[in-house]
């Protein structure tokens, strides 16, 4: 395991440059490890959650945490808001946590995510939990990011009906209606079972509390039993592939944006692009 340090630093770098950062990740030998994915709307628990999580985690495995955040009008940074509701996990030496700024990005998360989620799991870390901005229509690239998706739910934030609209329902693998204490949280529960039922989706649904720790334990099983059976199956191998996929079509949007007068750099993605498909038509064939 190379030092926190270096860790921060390289992923300044692979934040900066999407080129390099695919030079920066081959030079780490290829891993087993898992991307946890943690959504819903802003104020559902989200942090809390992560962190209560993390620190479970932590008994038994190195765990790094990526918390995108919104981005700073002036800095064009992350604010790091989620920091001080991680105060757990900040605490463990075998928890790691960067904050990342989403940068206006449509699908909630930020450009370099991919590249810096496969540098942390070559880089050691066993678990990556992968907190976004919030939820909505066209928030949805988390799906293409993790191996396992976590819905969080919560009274107050309108997500009795924001959860029945086209491409939420299908977001979550594991739906978490938090802040059982109050009391609309069990007609939210309903709704969740109710809609699940109706659309014919098979999904595990739990109620609990982040801050006082209620059902989390329960939560944590629940997700170690979805990442033994990923694991287990070919469903994990699938999820890399197309994890690489996306990762080159997003660095490819990155360079037309920002770049886009360096036809060499368009040139190597596609390169890359192209020989991947060509050597997954060949084993096809074989």
């Amino acid at each position: 395991m190379i030092s926190e340090r270096e860790v921060a630093e390289t992923l300044s770098l692979i934040e900066k440059d999407p080129l390099k950062a695919k030079e920066i990740v081959s030079k780490y030998p290829e891993r087993d490890y898992f991307v946890v994915g943690i959504t819903g709307s802003p104020g559902s628990g989200k942090s809390t959650m992560t962190d209560k999580l993390a620190e479970m985690f932590a008994a038994e495995k190195d765990v790094a945490i990526i918390a995108v955040d919104p981005t700073s009008a002036f800095t064009g940074g992350a604010f790091l808001g989620d920091r001080i509701r991680m105060r757990r996990s900040v605490k463990r030496n075998n928890i790691f946590i960067r904050s990342m700024a989403s940068r206006g990005a449509v699908g909630g998360l930020s450009p370099g995510i991919y590249d810096a989620v496969e540098f942390l799991g070559r880089a050691g870390y066993d678990i990556i939990f992968v907190e976004t901005v919030g939820v909505g229509q066209s928030e949805t690239d988390i799906v293409n990011l993790a191996d396992l998706v976590l819905l969080v739910l919560a009274p107050g934030s309108g997500d009795d009906v924001q959860m029945l609209k086209a491409g939420i329902m299908e977001i979550g693998d594991i739906y978490v209606v938090n802040k059982k204490d109050l009391d609309e949280s069990q007609k939210i529960l309903v709704n969740i079972e109710a809609t699940l039922k109706l659309s014919g989706i098979e999904r595990d649904v739990i109620s609990t509390n982040s801050i006082t720790g209620e059902n989390i334990d329960r939560l944590k099983n629940i997700v170690q039993d979805h990442l033994t059976v990923l694991n287990q199956t070919k469903k994990l191998e699938k999820n890399r592939k197309d994890r690489y996929k996306f990762n080159l079509l997003n660095t490819l949007f990155s360079i037309l944006r920002t770049r886009y007068s360096k036809i060499e750099d368009l040139e190597k993605i596609i390169s890359m692009y192209a020989n991947e498909e060509g050597e997954n038509n060949e084993s096809k064939e074989n």
